[in-house]
């Protein structure tokens, strides 16, 4: 069974692990330095936290206590790299992962928001196969994964939000922009994923340098 009583220090560290499973498998697991900086990131993060290396780390030996998460050190190197657990833990597919890492790392979205964003770390399988994801997780069983928010007064659209923390408390008046809006059409979508991209590959030539600079 899946937790439901993690810190959102501990959400976005497995956030980050999954997203850097999916999205730059040549640079995963990861170090305590480059977990800092991924769960750091101002891209396709809400909130953007600020968390040092301690933050980091406690909330590792938590999860690592759990069986969420696990470290090793490969020969020769004096520095221990993490990796996430969840699809051992509770026999997630990739699909699934990827759902539960955007909402991880963004918060509640509308089923168009997921898709969209899920989408980009499933390249190559099927892109349909993401909303049913998200339906199996509603209705897993002992306890559901995700669950599917009230809509609220002036709200078009039913948001989606993970269980992680415990049952969700969402006020859609308080909620960030980025959460509230969903893209209307194809264009605006697509704008949307564009200024990610840019942001993202942004992150990524900092934590690109950041890694060489370990080798100086």
């Amino acid at each position: 069974m899946l937790p439901q009583n993690l810190t959102p220090a501990q959400v976005r560290v497995l956030g980050s692990l999954i997203e850097k499973e999916l999205s730059t498998p040549d640079h995963y697991p990861l170090s305590l330095n480059a977990l800092t900086g991924a769960c750091n990131q101002t891209s396709n993060r809400e909130p953007v936290m600020t968390l040092d290396e301690g933050d980091v780390s406690g909330a590792i030996d938590t999860l690592r206590r759990a069986s969420l998460v696990r470290s090793f050190q490969s020969s020769g190197s004096r520095v221990a790299k993490y990796s996430h657990l969840l699809a051992e833990y509770s026999e997630l597919s990739r699909t699934e992962l990827a759902v539960l890492c955007v909402l991880a790392l963004r918060g509640p979205q509308t089923l168009a928001e997921v898709k969209l964003r899920a989408a980009r770390l499933v390249a190559g399988e099927d892109h349909d196969a993401i909303e049913p994801a998200v339906e199996a997780m509603i209705a897993r069983l002992p306890t559901p994964v995700v669950t599917q928010l009230p809509r609220r007064p002036g709200q078009k659209e039913i948001r989606y939000a993970h269980l992680f923390g415990g049952a969700v408390s969402y006020d859609a008046e308080d909620a960030p922009a980025a959460t509230r809006i969903a893209p209307t059409d194809r264009i605006a979508a697509l704008e949307e994923l564009v200024r990610e991209l840019r942001s993202e590959v942004a992150d990524l030539r900092a934590e690109l340098a950041e890694f060489r600079r370990q080798f100086e």
